[in-house]
């Protein structure tokens, strides 16, 4: 199984918003025990609960995409 966070910025990456790319992990956490595990193993690690786990990784990893536009566009504005 590939890392699960590798799977989390799939789910975001293909799905229109945060709400349906929760609904979309919620859905494979049903159908794949594999996944359900290490989704728990994850959530240990990160010290938060699994009904917060996918949220928390989802807006920190939206933040820090728009950081990165951010920066990008201070660097054109000093131009």
């Amino acid at each position: 199984m590939e890392d699960i966070t590798d799977i989390f910025v799939a789910i975001i990456n293909e799905a229109p918003g945060i709400d349906m790319a929760e609904a979309e992990f919620k859905r494979m956490l049903v159908d794949d025990p594999e996944l359900r595990k290490a989704y728990k193993e994850y959530c240990r690690e990160q010290g938060t609960s699994e009904k917060n786990g996918f949220l928390e990784f989802c807006e920190s990893y939206c933040h820090d995409r728009n950081s990165v536009w951010d920066s990008l566009n201070d660097f054109d504005n000093e131009e």
